[in-house]
Parts: structure tokens; C-alpha cells; sequence
């Protein structure tokens, strides 16, 4: 990271950050193009190991990409705020932000596809002990990335 006096490195306020972010962004590379696609999601962090889970419907460019690579980047960001200056150049911006990459990979056994799928609504709405019929469970596709690289910046 090039500005240093940006970084955050302690494990709370970058748990902190991740949590005032409402969109995470997936970066796949596909066939010499970039692909990025943005969702709502859920996360945790055991014993240093963070996991972010994500629900979707089962087919299309995002699953068959999912398929085929086993890599993506990722990107959050939150508390923007544009700080004005007297000219362009004098311009800035207020933001944190985490990026990184990771293992993606699909859930399937049920009991952890319900698990992942408490963590995406505990995330989104606050609340816990969600139901999820079988037939809902079989419907919907859940994956999650395992975060190998991260890093997280703020400018306030």
C-alpha cells in the first residue's frame, strides 16, 4: 500500500468497516475480460480467517464464472464524503475501503447453506433465527470466498 498512514491494520475496526458496507463487489477475470459484479452479502471471522457468504440464483455469468475460476478479487467501500476544494487539483475525498482476494467456492450441504445464508440476513437486516424450507434451500445457489489477501484503507 502506498499511503501507509492510510492503512488499517487492526482486526476490530477492519470488522468495523466490513460491517458499515452494504455492497461487496466480485472482481472474476473471464476469457482477457474483467467481470465485476456487485452484492449484498454476510461475513465472519474465526480465528483470523474471514469468510464472506453470498446467495444468488444458480445459473448464469456469475455461477458459470464461479465454475470455472476458483480466484476473485473483491472490493467495499463506505463513508464517502467529497471534501471541496478551492480547485480540481485542491479536491479530495473521505472513504474507507477493503480489497482483497480469495477462494470462491459453492456451499451445497445444507446445514452450512443455512448457516451462510443466517449470516447474509443477520448482515442485511439485524435480525437472527431465519427459516429457510428445503425447497428454498434447493432453489437458491450459495457460495463463499475465503479471504487469502486483504487490505483496508481510510482517509477521514
Amino acid at each position: 500500500m502506498r499511503r501507509k498512514d492510510r492503512e488499517v491494520v487492526d482486526n476490530v475496526k477492519i470488522n468495523e468497516i466490513i460491517s458499515s458496507c452494504h455492497c461487496c463487489r466480485l472482481g472474476f477475470y473471464d476469457d482477457g475480460e474483467v467481470y465485476i459484479v456487485p452484492l449484498n452479502f454476510g461475513f465472519n471471522e474465526n480465528d483470523g480467517q474471514r469468510t464472506f457468504y453470498f446467495h444468488s440464483a444458480k445459473e448464469g455469468r456469475k455461477i458459470d464464472l464461479i465454475y470455472k475460476t476458483h480466484t476473485v478479487g473483491f472490493e467495499l467501500d463506505a463513508n464517502y464524503e467529497l471534501i471541496e476544494g478551492e480547485t480540481a487539483c485542491k479536491h479530495s475525498a473521505r472513504f474507507q475501503s477493503v480489497i482483497g482476494t480469495g477462494d470462491i467456492k459453492f456451499i451445497e450441504e445444507p446445514e452450512e447453506k443455512k448457516a451462510a445464508l443466517q449470516t447474509i440476513m443477520l448482515h442485511n437486516t439485524g435480525k437472527e433465527d431465519w427459516e429457510f424450507p428445503d425447497a428454498m434451500l434447493q432453489a437458491v445457489g450459495v457460495f463463499k470466498v475465503e479471504v487469502k489477501t486483504l487490505s483496508c484503507k481510510e482517509h477521514l
